[in-house]
């Protein structure tokens, strides 16, 4: 075998350069770049020094064989030409992992079988004996990489992927891979602020990934050093005494570096579940006396080294995968850059996000930004100078003034801190609003009331008032508007609204309203299971602000209720498509003799059971699990007042068929109107905007259109939101 081989190192995408200078530094010569790798020449004792050493890599392949191939008989060929029995013994194990397609392998477990075969063909012996199959730990790991007709036929000296450094066996929902964390810390210059014997500090650590690497940097700790297994464990080229001369070498280097005072690195993670998982991943790294974590907020974070040393406050915030996580990674990531104003001075910062234009929000000028990719995202590597000449604006926190002025109703002030010119108006018509509609909300004792909807084109949003809390709903934008506008306006709008009602952050709730399919808009959004009580026309009722598309209480619906309530004293109450059983709790406030409500959803159900033991209805008030269409054909019995507020849309698993209110509206008013006792009213309404009552339904009953005297004055401006009518047996 030659002293020079071919060796190809893969990574994941984005790190080429930072690899390509890293394997320079480890003695790989002629080197180049590829999308997700790096390949260049090097004798035996730099591969082996590139799998120790490497912080970047995921494999180290050395390349036994390049040639063309046109179709599957020249890769079959091609691979049994080399001689195996220099790299595996015939009772050996092996895995093959092939890639790319083209000259006919169009499959890559095709391609990958080929392979397999060509090397047991070329081992079997006459014995019969040949080698065996084992895909998690195998003597020999095969790749081929198939390359516009060349084949690349390469021996995975790693074994497992290099970023699998051993100590991380716990961790958390979105971790970084040991390898991504390594070049985030790189390109943040963690090299040179940990040479010059600086502080870093984590304020979101997770399980401490940046934490172990970056320790590992500054104490020349080779990345892999306490891996047992290589894939050239078992290789037949494996050269065991350049191995130890390597391995040797490293170990005397962290033992030197371990030996010297430890550098000041400290993780503080919010979430108490993680902070043991973490700890015993720096025991496991052996770096319990370099690496601290510690349970904290990033509102109370504040890194304190000896010294008044400074260093590099280092991050990788979440991104945000869920609709409407926008609300809360806003502030999140306000908070860290005021903490960093305030905390971090002459400090430098390096935040890791997917989110970039949320790194905008944190007050500081970012002076350098890096692309990377996590998997299959696209992320952004921020870098700060903690100075006061980088500082955009110094926000704060609404004053207690403020919140009681927003508790009462009343307009206040912004504080100093500068929105954006749009931003503003849309604060300016917050306030507005407020001063207007906070003197009904008072006067009428209602507590929970939409505030803003759409007012502003731009700013297409609904803002509604739950006591001390803001439910916001983002409608989804049109295909025209473009998504990076759309998405800084509703940022802007989201700087805004804490300001302009005095609100903590903490308690602003975003939802995007748009079509949903099928039950989607009733489906569990989260899981945080809070509820909380608010009051209305004499009752308690229970909403959720963040669990589902809907709160449980339509703000809408509010003169509809209260209606009910008036007229339910002494009479048998139908509630259909009841939801949460609100309209029912006012019925049964009212003094309604019986209430029944139908529902298909049992979660729906149990929250209506809630709402009418919270205000003592629990007798005479029937709860009834079924599609409704099938529970009025079964119905016997009548009422004097019933309730329907259908969906638009539904195509539950539970019922048959699919509900469309259009097309269905006549059969389910006409099933209702068959229960209603004589002299009795039935009230229909739907928030469809295409809507059109069907004109023989005139004919059979008496019925008058109410939609303009079911609306409130927060709902006055958009006399769209339902439409409701009130009919009676002729």
């Amino acid at each position: 075998m030659s002293d020079s081989f071919e060796l190809y190192l893969t990574c994941p995408k984005g790190l080429e350069g930072l690899l390509a200078e890293e394997a320079r530094s480890l003695g790989l010569e002629e080197v180049r770049e590829h999308t997700s790798a790096i390949r260049g020449s090097a004798d035996m004792e730099t591969a082996y020094r590139l799998c120790l050493w490497s912080r970047l890599a995921n494999r180290v392949l050395l390349v036994v064989q390049r040639f063309a191939m046109k179709n599957a008989d020249d890769l079959y060929d091609g691979v049994h030409a080399v001689d195996w029995q220099d790299h595996l013994a015939a009772d050996g194990t092996l895995a093959v992992e092939f890639s790319g397609h083209g000259s006919g392998i169009d499959n890559t477990h095709f391609g990958a079988l080929k392979v397999k075969d060509a090397i047991v063909d070329k081992l079997r012996n006459r014995d019969g004996q040949r080698p065996s199959v084992d895909k998690l730990d195998p003597d020999l790991r095969v790749h081929l990489r198939l390359d516009r007709g060349e084949a690349i036929l390469s021996i995975d000296l790693s074994g497992h992927s290099l970023h699998q450094r051993g100590y991380r066996l716990q961790q958390g929902a979105a971790p970084l891979k040991e390898n991504l964390a390594a070049a985030v810390l790189i390109r943040a210059g963690w090299p040179r602020i940990a040479a010059e014997g600086g502080a870093l500090a984590d304020p979101m650590c997770g399980v401490g990934t940046f934490l172990v690497e970056a320790a590992m940097i500054a104490a020349d700790i080779a990345p892999n050093l306490k891996r047992e297994r290589w894939g050239f464990s078992a290789w037949q080229g494996h050269v065991p005494a350049v191995w130890r001369k390597v391995r040797d070498e490293a170990q005397l280097r962290a033992e030197a570096g371990l030996a010297r005072p430890p550098l000041w690195i400290r993780g503080y993670e919010a979430d108490p579940r993680l902070i043991q998982p973490g700890r015993n991943n720096v025991e496991r790294a052996g770096l319990g006396d370099w690496v601290k974590i510690y349970q904290g907020e990033v509102a109370s974070f504040e890194p304190r080294p000896d010294q008044n040393q400074k260093g590099l406050v280092i991050s990788n915030p979440p991104y945000g995968e869920r609709l409407g996580d926008e609300a809360s990674l806003l502030y999140l990531y306000q908070n860290l850059g005021e903490r960093l104003r305030q905390a971090c001075l002459g400090w430098e910062a390096a935040v890791f996000t997917g989110a970039p234009e949320l790194g905008k929000r944190m007050g500081i000028r970012s002076h350098k930004q890096y692309a990377f990719w996590n998997g299959a995202l696209p992320c952004k590597l921020l870098l700060f100078k903690v100075q006061p000449d980088q500082f955009v604006t110094a926000e704060r926190r609404p004053s207690d003034q403020q919140a009681d002025s927003m508790r009462s109703g009343q307009a206040v002030a912004p504080e100093a801190a500068r929105l954006s010119e749009g931003a503003q108006m849309f604060a300016n018509r917050l306030q507005k609003n407020l001063k207007q509609l906070g003197k009904w909300a008072r006067r009428e004792q209602v507590d929970c009331y939409r505030l803003y909807d759409a007012d502003m084109p731009e700013y297409a949003l609904a803002v509604d008032l739950y006591q001390e809390w803001v439910h916001v709903q983002e409608y989804a934008a049109p295909r025209s508007v473009d998504p990076e506008k759309a998405q800084a306006r509703l940022l802007d709008a989201l700087a805004a609204i804490p300001q302009a009602l005095g609100v903590d952050p903490q308690r602003v709730v975003l939802k995007r309203r748009e079509r949903q399919g099928g039950t989607r808009q009733y489906e569990r959004q989260a899981t945080e299971g809070r509820f909380q009580e608010v009051s209305e026309g004499g009752v308690k009722l229970l909403v959720n602000l963040t669990d589902y598309l809907d709160t449980g209480l339509f703000l809408d619906h509010r003169p509809m209720r209260l209606r009910i309530q008036r007229e339910a004293a002494g009479k048998r109450f139908l509630n259909l498509f009841c939801y949460t059983a609100t309209a029912t709790v006012h019925a049964a406030k009212g003094g309604a003799r019986s209430t029944t409500s139908v529902d298909l959803s049992k979660t729906y159900l149990d929250w209506a059971r809630r709402n009418l033991a919270l205000n003592g209805f629990s007798e005479r008030n029937r709860l009834e699990q079924s599609d409704v269409m099938a529970w009025l054909e079964a119905a016997q019995d009548s009422y004097d007042l019933i309730f329907i507020d259908p969906p638009t849309f539904s195509n539950s698993k539970r019922m048959e068929g699919v509900f469309d209110v259009q097309r269905d509206h006549v059969r389910l008013i006409d099933l209702a109107m068959a229960r209603l006792a004589p002299g009795g009213v039935l009230y229909f309404s739907n928030n469809f905007r295409k809507f059109l009552l069907d004109e023989h339904l005139l004919e059979r009953y008496t019925v008058e259109e109410i939609s303009a005297q079911t609306l409130d004055p927060d709902f006055a401006r958009n006399s769209r939101i339902h439409r409701a009518w009130r009919l009676q047996l002729r």
